[in-house]
């Protein structure tokens, strides 16, 4: 095989694998990729509407009609204290994670009915946690919602609410990613 010939070869199986690496995700310039993860309770979860209807994926389907390429990672728990965030914190929000989505309500509201008090020091503690690694957090409270917005229980948001919390969010996740 003359080295004209192994020099062509040769290119063409770089660019078949860098393909594949652009393909499986790795990217090139210009096709940045945001993590996000929202970290939380039963609200954060979406307990009572489906997955899809939970306002971390609603914000995702908003994110991505505006031109962001971001995944983000629904880490709610139903049940969850502040304590269960806190032990729970790194599994939940693995390296490279850029935003947090906290629920600040779940875990107080939680703890309290399980008797445990209101674990303010345990949320500081998520919040500290996270800042030291550089992560930009963005706390997901109650603010915008209605009672028309609950299901009959009175606690969790449906589908309407969780559509209102993600559009809520939109305009800062928008400011955190940087565009």
């Amino acid at each position: 095989m003359n080295s004209m010939h192994q020099r062509s070869r040769i290119r063409s199986v770089f660019f078949l694998v860098a393909g594949l690496f652009y393909a499986a995700g790795f990217g090139l310039a210009g096709a940045a990729h945001a993590q996000i993860v929202a970290l939380g309770a039963s609200n954060v979860a979406g307990r009572g509407v489906s997955s899809s209807e939970a306002f971390p994926a609603q914000l995702e389907r908003m994110l991505a009609a505006k031109g962001y390429n971001a995944h983000i990672t629904n880490a709610g728990i139903n049940g969850n204290t502040n304590a269960d965030m806190l032990a729970r914190l790194d599994q939940a929000v693995p390296a490279g994670t850029k935003i947090v989505l906290l629920g600040t309500l779940g875990g107080r509201y939680n703890a309290r009915r399980l008797g445990q008090g209101d674990q303010n020091a345990e949320l500081a503690s998520i919040m500290a946690k996270l800042r030291s690694r550089g992560i930009k957090i963005i706390q997901v409270n109650g603010a915008g919602v209605s009672r028309k917005h609950l299901q009959v229980d009175g606690v969790h948001l449906t589908a309407e609410g969780h559509a209102a919390v993600a559009a809520r969010l939109l305009p800062s996740v928008m400011r955190a990613l940087g565009h």
